[in-house]
């Protein structure tokens, strides 16, 4: 009687593990291959974790829309200097209260504190934000899902800082057409108003 096939597969011989010199080619292949994942798999990390940071920054400022109309200069200024820079304080004076005396900072007390320091010195010389004081910027930005980053760069941007606080540099124009449309029309309102006072 012939042997079945399932006696035929089961007599099949198993497929062994290669096992590889540390010193051979193979083996260094191998292992730049792992080095290779593992850093792309940091880099897709710290990318995750970028993008939120970003999406947290900009729903900041999405919740300090305006119900109406926008936001003056020295508002906009305020919930920087105010809220923004200052929404780790109470955690970090928690952070404080809970080590004794004589121990060392915790990692979260330290990160607190160089994140306080980078925003605050980044703020000193030049912050960009949303430009939440121009109204075509405002009424595009009422319509982000809070999530789609490439929405963003729809809207104008402007760099503030704490130094002087009534200086603003329109460092993004943005790309959204009544953006663009409107802040074109708003240079050539100031350069007609310009000529006008030259004239007078």
């Amino acid at each position: 009687m012939a042997p079945s096939q399932s006696a035929k597969a089961s007599k099949a011989p198993q497929k062994k593990e290669k096992i590889f010199h540390p010193s051979s080619r193979k083996a260094a292949q191998l292992a730049r291959t792992a080095l290779r994942k593992g850093k792309l798999g940091n880099l897709a990390s710290k990318r995750g974790q970028k993008n939120n940071s970003l999406v947290d920054f900009y729903g900041f400022f999405y919740h300090a829309l305006p119900e109406e109309g926008v936001l003056t200069l020295p508002e906009l200024h305020h919930i920087v200097g105010d809220i923004w820079l200052t929404r780790f304080d109470e955690e970090l004076e928690q952070e404080r209260a809970a080590r004794r005396i004589g121990r060392p900072k915790s990692a979260r007390e330290m990160k607190l504190e160089e994140i306080k320091l980078r925003e605050a010195e980044e703020y000193r010389t030049g912050m960009e934000v949303p430009d939440l004081t121009h109204p075509a910027t405002v009424e595009v930005f009422r319509r982000w899902d809070q999530k789609e980053l490439a929405y963003i760069q729809l809207l104008r941007f402007i760099r503030i800082t704490s130094v002087e606080l009534e200086v603003v540099v329109v460092s993004r124009p943005g790309k959204h057409a009544s953006v663009v449309g409107n802040s074109a029309s708003s240079e050539k309102q100031e350069d007609q108003g310009m000529g006008d006072a030259e004239g007078a």
